[in-house]
């Protein structure tokens, strides 16, 4: 699992601004996952708002709206989770090309919680849902956080 190792990102996130986008495939995973960041958010200090949008594939263009109307940082979160066909690929390279364009672009930073998994088991182990191991959610929201201080204070 790759949550062994994880760093401690925890930063005091006041006076920043972060918009939480979520696809809206596989609720109950994606539930948890906001739970998490949100969660993250409010004990950070942070002022969030959650935004939902149809599937992983929309959080690209959410993203960039957001960075360009005032907030400092973005936390995306959605599930891909593998099927019968290339679509998977495709979605998934759109999506990661399009979080790190966004994120490039705008100089601001933007939390990555989509998983990309080859099943729903794969992706519940990363929810934040009791029983699971990981919590994605929680893990963007205190990157883009983590991130957000970081380059305020190298500016």
């Amino acid at each position: 699992m790759s949550g062994q190792g994880a760093p401690d990102l925890t930063v005091t996130g006041s006076g920043l601004r972060v918009a939480v986008i979520a696809g809206s495939w596989h609720q109950e995973i994606t539930e948890a996952m906001i739970n998490g960041a949100a969660e993250t958010l409010s004990d950070a200090c942070a002022d969030f708002k959650i935004y939902r949008v149809a599937g992983a594939f929309e959080l690209p263009l959410a993203a960039q709206t957001a960075l360009q109307n005032g907030y400092d940082a973005a936390v995306c979160l959605g599930v891909i989770v593998r099927g019968g066909t290339p679509h998977f690929d495709y979605v998934c390279d759109a999506v990661t090309a399009g979080l790190t364009r966004v994120q490039l672009d705008s100089g601001k930073p933007v939390g990555f919680g989509v998983l990309t998994v080859d099943n729903e088991q794969q992706a519940f182990d990363r929810s934040g849902l009791p029983g699971s191991k990981e919590s994605k959610g929680k893990e963007a929201a205190e990157a883009a956080l983590h991130l957000a201080v970081t380059c305020r204070d190298i500016a």
